[in-house]
Parts: C-alpha cells; structure tokens; sequence
C-alpha cells in the first residue's frame, strides 16, 4: 500500500482532493483542483505521534505536507479531521512503514509551537501568551489586517461591502450601542492596534484610553494615534487591564479580549470593569464564543500551541450569566457569526496576496501557521463550530438604565 493510501485511511477515504505522495502514489479525486502531496513520511510519523488536527498541523507546518491550491477548499474535503484517530490496526501498519525509513515517534514539532509554562491566566503567563501571538510584526499585521489593523469580528453591511468598510462598520456599532457622545470617557481594554479608540476619537470626541498587554501593538498605536493628529484625545499604553488605575468612564468596550480571560476569571473581570464605570456607563463585550455548553472551553491542541496559548471560549449564556451576576444589567446580545466567516475569508486573501512578503518576514513556519489556522477558523464559523457574541450591559444608576426605550443603533 502506498503512502496516499495510508493517508486517506487516516483522514477518510472519500475525499474531494487529489492526494500525491513522495513515493509515486495517488488516492483522492484525481484532477481536482486542490491538491495535497505528501512530501514526506515525517507526514505520517507526526500523524502517528500525535493522531488528529495536531499531526495534520504539524506535518504541515513543518512541510512534510504541502497543500497546493486554497487551503479552505482542502481543509473543507476532510470535515472529521479533528475527530479522528488511528484504529490500532493501522497504528501497527504505520510502525512497520515507518520503521522502513527508520522513522517512529515521537517527532520533533516545529520550532513556533508554543507551551506556556508558569501560573494559567497569572500576569506574566498571559503577557507571554499575547506576545506569542500578537507581537509577531507589525508589519506582517498590515499586510494581513488591512489599512484597519483590526483583528476581530468585522460587521458587513452587506455581502459585498469591503473588509475595511466593514472594520469601520464594527467600530461604529459598538460606538453607537455604548451611546458615545463628545465630551465622554471611553476605554477599551484589549484595544489592539487602537482601532476602537481612534474611532471613538476622532468621529464621536470620546476621550479614549486603550491598554494592551503586546508592545508592539501598543508602539503602533501610540505612533499612529500622532500621526492622525489624535493625541488630545486618544491614548494606548502597553498595560495590563488590571492595572489601569483611572475609573469614571462613561463606557467600557471590550473586543476580542474575554477568550484570553478564562473561566475562573471571568467574576472579577465583569466585577473590574463595573467598578470603572459611571452609573449608566456601558459596556460592550465583543468576543468569540462556543455555540453551547456541552463542549470543552479550550481550543484544539492546534489553536491551543500555535495560535492563542492559554485561550478559553464559553457559550453566551455563561457570559451573560457572569455580566448579571456581577453588577451589569444585560440590555442587548447578538450573535455576529457570519460576519467572523466572512472577515476570515477577507484576512485569508490578503495573506495570499502577501504570501512572498510574509514568509520573508515572519518565516515560513509561522506563515504557514496563519494560513492553517484562518482557513480553519473560516470554515468552524460557517458550521457553528464556533461564535461571535456581543452582549450589551448596563451599570444601572439606582434602578435607571439610562438606555432609550427601543435601541437607536
């Protein structure tokens, strides 16, 4: 049997792609427009070490395999990738092939994985485990984010609006759900490359601090916030929301910060930013969800050691419940999963577009990674495998919300 044999009995034998291995051998749909070639037995040794989406990653991300053509097209023929394992008949199959190349587990994994060490959710582990992530470059951001530089759920108009007008989009809502007026006090926690905050600036007069545990976005903002003449107004510093000692906002947003937060931590999280609130502020949590509560909070090992060490998503109602029993009243919540698809699929473009400039300056592992990693996260919202929340709540001032009658957003 030849090694693309092996590999769709693996993955599952009726596939949509053509399957090339180094060995000659072919299996799939032969012609199909996306093919994977199996460069390597190292291919089915990380397999083998580590059966499921980790192997499948790894073997990629090393380049034992190669996809060739969309990598959502190819990601999307092996739906039960992540549920698979080896049967230990094959398993033994595998041990005697292997060890014709003198190959066996374990495999070394590629050089990016990443295992946080120290306290889960302490101060330092989570500063490490954002600069993983985000302090990769800033200019590979551009060329993956766009002119926006946001990196969450984008709000499109319509199906053909633009990445950016539906950057600009999200910011609005949000802008408009907390009821900005000039003259308020926004700060946004998580705040990124400072979107949100030059938003809420330069178009509503907000007086806007934004904190962010990555340096390198923060260095960005700061640069850019002067740049567009907005330093009377906004402002980003690399901090730790915990560590922000002002308080007396008129709101609160936070987007895309609570899957770093933890489900331990997510009492004196709600607890913090109430206490940095007016009576009547708001706050506006925007983050990734789970579609219920039978699944487990943390990511696959992929997300888990490539993508956002230490992450955890919970269903919306244990986000709600966190917000009420904490001092929010819940006035709002909507569910923007389409919209994730469809600013995936937005990033996912403009990493091809940049695929030469990208591997030159972040590697190729690490390009690689972004590739997998959006793809698949492109194809989990679209088959509510995963969500996107934002839920609306209110510090209440007595017993007044100071909220309009109907929402004016």
């Amino acid at each position: 049997m030849g090694w693309a044999e092996v590999f769709t009995r693996i993955l599952g034998s009726d596939v949509s792609v053509e399957i090339r291995a180094f060995d000659g051998s072919q299996a799939g749909r032969s012609g199909a427009d996306v093919r994977v070639e199996i460069r390597s037995p190292l291919a089915l040794s990380h397999l083998a070490a580590a059966p499921g989406e980790l192997g499948l990653a790894r073997a990629y991300v090393s380049g034992a395999i190669e996809v060739h053509g969309d990598m959502y097209t190819a990601l999307a023929a092996f739906p039960s990738v992540a549920l698979n394992d080896i049967p230990p008949g094959l398993r033994r199959e595998l041990a005697v092939k292997l060890a014709g190349y003198r190959l066996w587990w374990p495999v070394r994994p590629p050089e990016v994985e990443h295992r946080p060490r120290g306290w889960r959710h302490s101060k330092h582990r989570d500063s490490k485990s954002i600069s993983y992530h985000y302090d990769v470059s800033n200019r590979f951001y551009e060329w993956v984010l766009g002119p926006s530089m946001a990196y969450t759920c984008a709000v499109y108009p319509t199906e053909r609006s633009t990445l950016e007008e539906a950057q600009f989009a999200k910011h609005d809502l949000v802008a408009r759900k907390l009821g900005l007026r000039e003259g308020m006090r926004l700060l946004d926690v998580g705040c990124g490359w400072g979107g949100m905050v030059m938003h809420a600036a330069e178009h509503y007069g907000v007086r806007a601090l934004g904190v962010t545990l990555s340096r390198q976005q923060a260095q960005w903002a700061q640069k850019t916030i002067a740049e567009r003449g907005l330093a009377d107004l906004a402002e980003v510093r690399h901090l730790d929301y915990r560590d922000v000692s002002e308080s007396g906002f008129d709101a609160v947003s936070s987007i895309g910060l609570t899957e770093h937060i933890g489900l331990a931590q997510l009492p004196s999280y709600f607890s913090f930013l109430h206490d940095k609130l007016v009576p009547g502020g708001r706050l506006l949590n925007h983050c990734i969800t789970r579609p219920d509560g039978r699944r487990g909070s943390r990511p696959g090992k992929f997300i888990g050691r490539y993508v956002f060490p230490d992450g955890e998503l919970e269903p919306v109602g244990t986000l709600v419940s966190a917000m009420n029993d904490n001092g929010f009243e819940v006035r709002h919540e909507e569910n923007l999963r389409e919209h994730y698809a469809l600013t995936l699929a937005g990033w996912c473009a403009n990493l091809e577009q940049h695929w030469d400039e990208a591997v030159a300056e972040v590697g190729l592992e690490r390009a690689r990674v972004w590739r997998l990693y959006m793809a698949a996260c492109q194809l989990g919202f679209e088959r509510n495998n995963v969500q996107l929340h934002q839920v609306l709540g209110v510090r209440l001032d007595d017993t007044d919300a100071h909220v309009p009658l109907r929402p004016t957003w």
